[in-house]
């Protein structure tokens, strides 16, 4: 197993909530050689996009608005949404036991190396903030 298929394979496996309670399509998967993973899931307002440049180890969860179902311009602050930016508005106000609740969804999950344990916080992180978006 080459490491892009590893990579998917941990980000559905991890990022199934989007499907199963966020009713989200697994919409594709962007790979360029073994330097940068991309997979976007999607429903009728939102694109949620992750992606991993293993170069720096650089991970990221963006959050697209979509208008009139098209992808915004990645500068546009009020429809790209970055999860740490959500994280800042929304974790704040989240309690105990909704975290320890989504700590438990999570408990299967193993992680072998840092890239997975990144890649585990943010799948935590996102199910909150999307069970609080836009209410």
């Amino acid at each position: 197993m080459t490491e892009s298929d590893i990579f998917i394979k941990f980000v559905r496996q991890t990022f199934s909530f989007l499907v199963t309670e966020f009713k989200m399509k697994y919409e594709n998967e962007k790979i360029n050689g073994n330097v940068f993973y991309d997979i976007h899931y999607r429903d009728k307002d939102k694109v949620i996009s992750i992606s991993l440049e293993t170069i720096e180890n650089y991970f990221q969860v963006i959050l697209f608005k979509l208008h009139g179902g098209q992808m915004p311009d990645y500068d546009d602050k009020t429809r790209t949404i970055h999860l740490n930016k959500l994280n800042q508005s929304i974790l704040k106000t989240v309690d105990k036991v909704e975290f320890a609740d989504n700590n438990n969804f999570f408990e299967d999950i193993r992680t072998e190396n840092e890239t997975e344990r990144m890649i585990l916080k943010s799948a935590k992180d996102l199910r909150i903030c999307l069970k609080h978006y836009d209410r």
